[in-house]
């Protein structure tokens, strides 16, 4: 059965608030025609019983009780007064209609009228007429007692009740069909804009527009749907970014372990070689091949992270032993004295050892790049942390570059002869960030450059 409801309920939100007005105006008119109905049968039985009323009035004239038996005094109109009129004297039927029967259903409810000595109406149904109304009225005398009991055919009054019923249901049938038909187009017109607005979006979301709805000259429901579909824009826009952002940081990451890779395949290639080269160029591209899935693992963790704010750090990572391995690591084919200075050896950070390697990679590389001779690598615990420095000698940090610096695709210089992609500070950065830290560039160290890693403490 809700299965079958569930079928047959529209599918449009416009067919189910028509439905629902339809629905709720049925109920209201059913109720009010009801009631209104119920009204008039008792208003039209009224107006029945005040006919015979007066008709009884008119009729207790003719009936005299001043001796001590009653008598029916003869009249002009005596045969219109004697029409479904029954006269008694007590309970002993005096008069009786020319067309009743002494044994007839309507004489007997007359006499069970007479009986009760008072003033009483009551409904008789009967074949012909089907139904008849019949009330009694007392007359008093001096010395004896009369009752006139008259009737009234209801077939008129029950016409008239029934011609009322089919107009208000032919009312209420018009009412409805308005109903439904002003609904669908009240409600067409006021989803119109939402329409409107679905479109827009979808539109938008597609191309990544910096279009939005905005909440002003809207209506307050409209406002607060042009306020979410914002919110929801701005997140795919986010979305879209981050996306194109861990492209370019994937591309930019890999490009130095495949350089390696594919530069240790062409060495070996050039000549034949021994099995000790041999076997050293394998080591050299697994390492790289190792380092290429660590770099992918690290960025995609990130980005599956990158949606939650994140304040606390997981894991704890010895700090000496990454710095030392990434300055083992560095580029040897500029002749550089590189330093780490780690006083504490017990002395750790708070995130994941890959994770801090992503972190300090791209400022050795950036160091090792500009500088002229010597590349610092120095980490210090802090309260609550742990400060790691990487420091250099070259030229620093134009003044008038200061400002882009961390950010994706930007450079100082593009004719500096490498080729990078202006990505490793700002992937520093992001990352160190979505585990509460920090990297910052130092703008009174001279000469040179210095850089500022601040991550949480193990």
């Amino acid at each position: 059965m809700n299965r079958l409801a569930r079928r047959l309920a529209p599918r449009t939100l416009r067919g189910r608030l028509s439905l629902v007005a339809l629905t709720t105006a049925a109920l209201l008119m059913t109720v009010l025609t009801v009631v209104f109905n119920t009204a008039m049968d008792r208003h039209l039985q009224h107006q029945a019983d005040d006919e015979l009323r007066n008709r009884a009035a008119a009729v207790a004239t003719t009936v005299d009780t001043r001796g001590p038996r009653v008598r029916v005094l003869e009249t002009v109109n005596d045969s219109l007064l004697d029409a479904n009129v029954w006269i008694y004297a007590g309970t002993r039927l005096l008069e009786k209609p020319p067309s009743a029967t002494a044994g007839s259903a309507l004489t007997r409810a007359a006499d069970r009228l007479a009986a009760r000595a008072g003033p009483v109406c009551a409904t008789v149904r009967t074949g012909n007429p089907r139904f008849v109304r019949l009330c009694s009225h007392p007359v008093s005398g001096l010395r004896s007692t009369a009752t006139v009991v008259t009737a009234v055919d209801l077939a008129p009054y029950r016409n008239s009740a029934g011609i009322l019923l089919s107009g208000s249901l032919i009312l209420d049938a018009v009412m409805l069909a308005c109903t439904y038909a002003l609904t669908r187009l009240a409600v067409g017109r006021a989803l119109r804009p939402v329409r409107t607005m679905t479109d827009q979006a979808t539109q938008w979301s597609a191309v990544g527009s910096d279009q939005r709805f905005g909440a002003e000259d809207q209506p307050a429901e409209l406002a607060r749907l042009g306020t979410s579909l914002d919110a929801l824009l701005d997140r795919i826009r986010t979305v879209l970014r981050h996306e194109q952002q861990l492209t370019g940081e994937l591309s930019h990451e890999l490009r130095t372990p495949l350089t390696r890779i594919v530069v240790e395949l062409d060495w070996w290639q050039a000549r034949p070689r021994s099995a000790a080269e041999t076997n050293a160029t394998h080591e050299v591209i697994a390492e790289a091949a190792q380092t290429m899935r660590t770099i992918c693992d690290t960025l995609l963790n990130d980005a599956r992270e990158g949606a939650r704010d994140t304040t606390t750090a997981v894991g704890a990572t010895a700090v000496a032993p990454v710095l030392r391995r990434l300055v083992e690591d560095l580029d040897a084919r500029k002749q550089l004295t590189t330093v780490v200075d780690v006083p504490d050896q017990q002395m750790e950070a708070g995130v994941a050892p890959a994770l801090l390697e992503r972190i300090v990679s791209p400022l050795l590389a950036n160091a090792v790049r500009h500088a002229g001779a010597t590349v610092t690598v120095s980490a210090r615990q802090q309260p609550g942390g742990v400060r790691i420095e990487v420091t250099d000698d070259g030229p620093g940090v134009p003044e008038e570059f200061l400002d882009d610096l961390f950010q994706p695709g930007r450079r100082a210089d593009f004719g500096d002869g490498h080729d990078g992609a202006g990505l490793g500070l700002p992937l520093a950065r992001r990352l160190a960030r979505a585990v509460g830290g920090e990297v910052s560039h130092d703008p009174e160290h001279t000469p040179g450059a210095r850089f500022l890693i601040d991550l949480p403490a193990g």
